[in-house]
């Protein structure tokens, strides 16, 4: 979550009332704000055992009415989605209690999506969801989430709820079960998990594991009964919270399905101020397939004059309160959500005004025939599908043998072409393959006076294997010497060509028509093991290298005019030195396109416009 965690925002307290318990699923008319579901980036917020803070036999509630006034605050200006209480709201489950409870929460109805399950302390400890009617039930029941936009509905006894939300993207479901589910309970919830095949489940209860003093966690004997009978068949669970127990930790297991589930403690009830009203966010973030976890008390954190306990416990930073959940969301959802991937795209709808040429390695074009892994011959064409003349031929590099090159269909999600080319070059004996363009071919001689853009998809093996380093991905042949610039590293380079250096750094050099320079880019470190896509833009004054859509920190100051082009061919697949070919190129290459005008990013070929506007 983007806290602003020392900046507390004061929520006005309202009073809805409280109805009968009934089993049904929301009216849903709450006036909440809807969740920023288009970001990548979202906050799910845990309170466990607040136990101590409701005790009529003394105890204080505004920590409590503090976390949810910061929660309110940040669902509105932030990304906080979702609060998931994890039972143990009192500390006797009576009626004055829950009465002290009910006003409190009712600072966040309608305000903020929240979920409420009971813990021991809520309910009779030796009864499950079966118990009947209850001053928790009534207090916390389905009456109370009906009119909630999130609440999907509850269990015909009423103590087992579930809800959903919409972030990142995607629908999510929260199963917010009782302390003690029944047969009935278990069968419920399944039902749930059935009617909602494709979403991603966390799973909130008030026991599950407990954990030593090293925050090693092991499910406990009800935990066990939730991992047989429901967590470890459905795949779509892949995080479990509970509290219960203390001290907080982790453990990770693997479900039926080969995935990992993620079980979790918490709870700080045995903390200062009976854990001073301490809350856990789980902040998602899909983009770096991570879930960042921070624990912090908002009112302790807002203390003006704080003792020294309040300084001490306010923000928890241990290795069981903060830390990193690694998830590959996309592989871990895969086999109840596979992604909905672009279909391929025809030349005809990515050859935007002054495409002078557009290359691809499917049936459309590449001569020839072969499957996925199939050798690539010399001679095969890949086809200029803007049909200006700039066919690439393949050519072997030192009587390289088959791997040199071959067919492939992997490929980056948004290319318009779901193939793409396997080369295998490197050094110690130099090989490789290279696509070159005729000796007449019109590419060969452009300048590019009014700017242009190159665009190319790749990607990098993992592991990385060898030494790769200066291999070239695509070129223009010829000696800047040649074209009378020799301001360079050498005479020898090329007057213009991509390359990645040992560090895997994107390297562009060009040698633009006026002048005697070499403008150079470089880039950090390219990934391994996934596809990137690259751009280069000139737009007759600079130029601009683009990785994923994002502009690079060092490119060239330099004025950058043109290209120095001296009639020879343009090759994919390495670069020469002196007028010849080393190693080539190691790893894919997709869909490349060159244009003879600046493109903005949204214009680049992997962005797929969203059909439904």
């Amino acid at each position: 979550m983007t806290v602003a965690r020392r900046r507390l925002l004061q929520a006005a307290i309202v009073a809805p009332a409280v109805v009968a318990a009934a089993e049904v699923p929301a009216a849903r008319a709450d006036t909440a704000k809807p969740a920023k579901s288009s970001t990548s980036r979202f906050t799910v917020a845990v309170l466990p055992d607040t136990q101590y803070l409701f005790d009529e036999g003394g105890s204080d509630s505004e920590p409590v009415a503090a976390t949810l006034r910061h929660l309110v605050g940040e669902h509105r200006r932030s990304d906080l989605v979702f609060l998931a209480h994890l039972g143990d709201v009192t500390e006797h489950g009576t009626e004055a209690e829950l009465r002290q409870a009910d006003a409190v929460f009712q600072a966040i109805d309608g305000k903020l999506p929240y979920s409420v399950l009971a813990g021991n302390h809520d309910v009779p400890g030796n009864s499950d969801d079966q118990r009947g009617d209850t001053p928790y039930l009534q207090t916390f029941g389905p009456q109370r989430f009906r009119r909630s936009k999130t609440y999907g509905g509850s269990s015909k006894d009423g103590y087992n709820s579930f809800h959903t939300f919409t972030a990142g993207g995607r629908e999510w479901l929260v199963l917010a079960l009782d302390w003690r589910i029944s047969d009935a309970g278990l069968a419920w919830a399944q039902g749930v998990l059935d009617r909602h095949p494709a979403l991603p489940v966390i799973l909130t209860t008030h026991e599950i594991a407990w954990a030593d003093d090293d925050g090693k966690a092991q499910l406990s004997e009800y935990g066990e009964r939730l991992w047989d009978r429901l967590i470890k068949g459905n795949d779509q669970i892949f995080l479990a919270i509970g509290g219960h127990y203390w001290p907080p930790g982790r453990v990770t297991m693997t479900n039926d399905h080969g995935n990992p589930v993620h079980l979790h403690i918490t709870n700080y009830q045995d903390r200062y101020y009976g854990g001073a009203g301490m809350v856990r966010c789980y902040t998602f973030d899909l983009a770096r397939d991570t879930i960042d976890v921070t624990t912090f008390s908002p009112w302790l954190m807002g203390r003006r004059t704080p003792a020294p306990l309040e300084v001490e416990t306010a923000e928890l930073t241990g290795g069981v309160d903060r830390f990193n959940v690694d998830v590959d969301f996309r592989s871990r959802f895969a086999g109840f959500a596979p992604p909905k991937l672009p279909d391929p795209r025809p030349a005809s709808a990515v050859m935007p005004r002054g495409t002078v040429a557009y290359w691809r390695f499917d049936a459309a074009g590449l001569t020839g025939s072969g499957g996925d892994g199939s050798t690539v011959a010399d001679g095969v064409v890949a086809r200029d599908l803007t049909g200006s003349g700039n066919d690439l031929t393949v050519e072997r590099l030192h009587s390289s043998g088959p791997d040199a090159l071959r067919r492939s269909s992997a490929h980056h999600d948004a290319q318009p072409a779901h193939a793409s080319l396997r080369f295998g070059g490197g050094k110690d004996p130099d090989r490789g393959a290279v696509l070159r363009t005729g000796a007449t071919a019109p590419l060969n001689s452009l300048k590019f006076r009014d700017g242009y853009t190159i665009e190319t998809f790749i990607k990098l093996p993992e592991p990385f294997e060898g030494d790769h380093a200066w291999m070239g991905i695509l070129s223009w042949e010829g000696r800047a010497g040649d074209a009378g610039k020799h301001s360079g590293w050498s005479d020898d380079e090329p007057t213009c060509s991509l390359n990645l250096s040992p560090e895997r750094f994107l390297q562009f050099v060009v040698y633009p028509v006026p002048g005697d320079a070499d403008p150079t880019s470089w880039s950090h470190a390219l990934p391994v093991g996934r596809w990137t896509h690259l751009a280069v833009v000139n737009d007759g004054r600079q130029t601009t290298v683009y990785v994923d859509g994002s502009p690079i920190a060092r490119n060239a100051s330099e004025e950058s005019n043109g290209i120095s082009t001296l009639g020879k061919p343009f090759a994919i697949g390495g670069t020469q030195f002196a007028g010849a070919y080393g190693q080539g190129y190691y790893g894919w290459i997709g869909d490349t396109r060159i244009v003879n005008r600046p493109l903005r990013p949204s214009q680049f070929l992997h962005v797929v416009e969203d059909p439904s506007g």
